[in-house]
């Protein structure tokens, strides 16, 4: 398991026993403020000793995604005590119920198009992002993928999820909307926190506008054949001043419009070979006289057969959108 980097944690920890200190000064000595300094101190201490990360009883590094979401931890989930792994418990049951409401209808319709996905956390809560939008007559369809796991994954697509939702809303143009949610992204996260997206906006014409930041192609099928949109852009939150690019495409009744995550592309099969684009692509065009439900069903079979036993090691979203 990777080590965190030294150098951004202790920015981090820094920033953060700043403003505690300027809180204990406005709170005169609060004990919980107090004890929180303390342990930021000693969090400090162990990246200095160069122990930072590291279970305190095994030795071994704590899980990325619990250290992302809380830097003071200092002990792996093997090691904590029965009140801590029952409150654990709690605060992820929370997360999935609170990530679920985040969640768009499963079926929409907006302006002669029509919307579908699936949405499979691979655990308790999801890293994947997943939204449909109706604004001004316009169907906003967004898929991406955050950094990390668990978590930390989980609460910076909730971040992303109500930046989105509020920029969509404020009636600008697609490319300032992924302008300004790469800024406000970068400006609020842990610099290796970042997140890959594939959107668009469809209006009742059959017009679409596509941007895709460092994400997997969009699949657009027109009868037989299937067409491939590449990435344009680096993914959003990694530079704080980054530029997106956008491109048309105009839909005729029937044709599909697939936005999909890794999780789908990357799963493993029983020859050790992954599902890959291709594959999901043959499957969508073998399929595209069904309903965007009825593809994704077909999509999600024919992953179940090539996938190995077991529950998917990664998160599972896909969307189809139709034009009517």
């Amino acid at each position: 398991m990777a080590q965190p980097n030294q150098s951004v944690v202790r920015q981090d920890l820094l920033g953060r026993r700043s403003r505690l200190e300027q809180a204990i000064a406005s709170a005169k000595d609060d004990p919980q403020l107090t004890r929180l300094l303390t342990e930021v101190d000693a969090a400090l201490e162990r990246v200095d000793r160069g122990i930072y990360g590291l279970c305190e009883v095994c030795g071994e590094p704590v899980e990325a995604g619990r250290l992302a979401g809380d830097p003071l931890t200092r002990f792996c989930l093997d090691h904590l005590t029965q009140d801590q792994q029952e409150a654990l418990g709690a605060d992820l049951e929370m997360a999935s119920r609170i990530q679920s409401g985040l969640l768009p209808e499963t079926r929409v319709l907006v302006g002669g198009w029509e919307a579908a996905y699936h949405y499979e956390a691979a655990s308790i809560v999801s890293g994947d992002y997943c939204d449909l939008l109706s604004v001004g007559g316009n169907l906003y369809f967004v898929v991406g993928d955050v950094t990390g796991k668990g978590v930390s994954a989980a609460m910076l697509m909730a971040h992303l999820n109500a930046m989105f939702r509020a920029l969509v809303r404020s009636g600008l143009a697609l490319k300032k909307i992924m302008e300004q949610a790469s800024r406000m992204l970068c400006e609020s996260t842990l610099p290796t926190h970042f997140a890959t997206l594939a959107c668009g906006r469809a209006a009742s014409s059959g017009e679409v506008e596509l941007s895709i930041a460092g994400h997997l192609p969009i699949l657009v099928v027109r009868g037989g054949e299937v067409t491939r949109v590449e990435a344009s852009s680096l993914p959003l939150g990694m530079f704080c001043d980054e530029q997106f690019t956008t491109s048309e495409i105009r839909c005729r009744s029937g044709d599909t419009i697939i936005l999909y995550t890794d999780g789908i592309t990357e799963a493993v099969g029983a020859s050790g070979e992954e599902y890959g684009v291709q594959r999901l692509a043959e499957s969508v065009r073998t399929n595209n006289a069904l309903s965007p439900e009825g593809i994704i069903a077909a999509c999600l079979s024919d992953l179940s057969t090539f996938r190995s036993a077991g529950r998917p090691a990664d998160d599972v979203t896909v969307m189809a959108i139709r034009r009517l």
